[in-house]
């Protein structure tokens, strides 16, 4: 299997009443070889290798967002990821504050004026083995955040897989 569409899973924490009510969702699943990885490592398996041309783009993004007064990472968060042994509710994992850590979740987001956004890592049972599943949810706040998703959203669907998919190339997973 690799890296495919699915719904948000159920047992998220990021409840069934804020998924429904979501501007956007949308979540990734791929299978996980290596089961004994603890959901943190899994997370920057994924996330904390992003292709210099994906770097470059979010640097931007960010720069334009904190000029536009909105709460952003910086140039040296996204290009120098800190990796540490532990993390706990209210801290940073990689670039985002963490809403929820278990020994099979995460959730990290943030909340600005335009939107509010969460993202779960996830690991679920698989028959006999264990999936990642990656949840995107997006609470728009105005109008500001709806224009910003119409021209985001083609680019994180994009990326979030294409993330997902070189992790499992690499054996990352």
């Amino acid at each position: 299997m690799n890296v495919v569409e699915c719904d948000v899973p159920s047992g998220s924490m990021l409840g069934r009443e804020l998924i429904e009510a979501a501007y956007f969702r949308n979540a990734w699943r791929a299978p996980l070889s290596r089961s004994e990885l603890g959901v943190v490592e899994v997370f920057f398996g994924i996330f904390a290798h992003h292709p210099m041309w994906m770097k470059l783009l979010l640097i931007v993004r960010n720069k334009v967002a904190s000029l536009a007064g909105l709460d952003a990472p910086t140039a040296a968060e996204i290009l120098h990821v800190e990796i540490r042994d532990r993390y706990a509710v209210g801290e940073k994992l990689g670039v985002w504050p963490i809403f929820f850590l278990s020994e099979d979740e995460v959730v990290t987001g943030r909340n600005n004026r335009h939107l509010d956004f969460r993202l779960s890592v996830l690991k679920v049972p698989d028959g006999d083995s264990t999936s990642v599943v990656v949840s995107t949810i997006c609470t728009v706040h105005n109008l500001a955040g709806k224009l910003y998703l119409f021209f985001v959203v083609p680019f994180h669907r994009y990326g979030v897989r294409k993330l997902m998919a070189n992790a499992l190339a690499a054996r990352r997973l």
